[in-house]
């Protein structure tokens, strides 16, 4: 009876409320947990190693912005930067090209093997790719690949290629056959029904795995600073390491070198964070 009071009143009920309640209080909670992390290393980029150890959770006062010029300029992170720049979007670039038209193919033509081809890119996410470092490693070195930024490329391809075509597979197998009816019944050949139907209307999910694929190369390591040794070919992630190594004491131009490794991520995700969820819920809702 109160329940259907408040139902007509306009109001929710109190179980209601109380559970909405709850969930805000989690969420809140998660929000400053998952920020918590994120804020403090913000802090610490603009405070001097002496003020940190003074008090490591103070607030920064005054701000010391000319670290971030003393960490691009003198500690070589702007070459460290460049190098992690055109990898990565090099890489992701490709990736986005190659794996769309793999997984279109694989989605809508039925030939002989197209089910193998599959299950071995699907088999292939399965196993760790730390497995494959030293085949890949040998591989590079019989190539004269070995310690360059085009070969560490084609290693970060090779890891990415075969989940986001997995990804777009399941995406572009939901596009309705009709669309490709119409298309042919137009005069178009099937090149450009892939440019003018298959990647706008699956730009949602193009979008997640590019996404998702730059932040997974940006922060790369293993594969990194295995195949790559000139310092000057270095990429952020272990550009911080060896200057983690080399000035472990000074706190805070390693946190200003990390904030650098952090913000073109965050620039990223908010630019693309929309398209990022539209992707992961595509095919949700019929």
């Amino acid at each position: 009876m109160a329940a259907t009071l408040a139902a007509a009143s306009g109001r929710a009920p109190l179980p209601r409320l109380f559970s909405r309640g709850i969930l805000a209080l989690v969420l809140g909670v998660y929000t400053i947990y998952q920020l918590g992390p994120f804020l403090w290393l913000a802090t610490m980029s603009v405070r001097t190693t002496a003020e940190i150890s003074a008090d490591p959770y103070a607030w920064p006062s005054p701000l010391h912005l000319d670290q971030f010029r003393t960490a691009w300029v003198d500690s070589d992170f702007a070459t460290y930067f460049w190098n992690s720049t055109l990898v990565v979007v090099g890489a992701v670039a490709v990736l986005t090209f190659i794996g769309a038209a793999a997984a279109h193919a694989l989605a809508r033509y039925r030939f002989r093997g197209n089910r193998l081809i599959y299950g071995i890119l699907f088999s292939s996410i399965i196993f760790p790719p730390q497995i494959t470092l030293i085949s890949l490693y040998q591989i590079l070195v019989d190539y004269n690949l070995y310690n360059s930024l085009f070969g560490l490329a084609l290693v970060y391809i090779s890891l990415q290629l075969p989940l986001t075509v997995y990804l777009l597979e399941g995406f572009f197998a939901r596009i309705p056959q009709d669309l490709f009816d119409a298309a042919k019944m137009d005069g178009y050949g099937d090149l450009e029904i892939f440019w003018r139907i298959v990647l706008p209307v699956g730009m949602p999910a193009i979008a997640t795995t590019l996404i998702l694929n730059f932040i997974q190369l940006w922060n790369e390591f293993l594969f990194a600073v295995v195949l790559i040794t000139d310092p000057d070919k270095r990429t952020l992630p272990i550009g911080i390491r060896a200057f983690m190594g080399d000035h472990f004491q000074d706190i805070g131009m390693i946190a200003t070198g990390v904030m650098i490794s952090v913000i073109p991520v965050i620039v990223v995700y908010v630019f693309f964070s929309e398209k990022l969820i539209r992707g992961m819920t595509a095919g949700a809702i019929k």
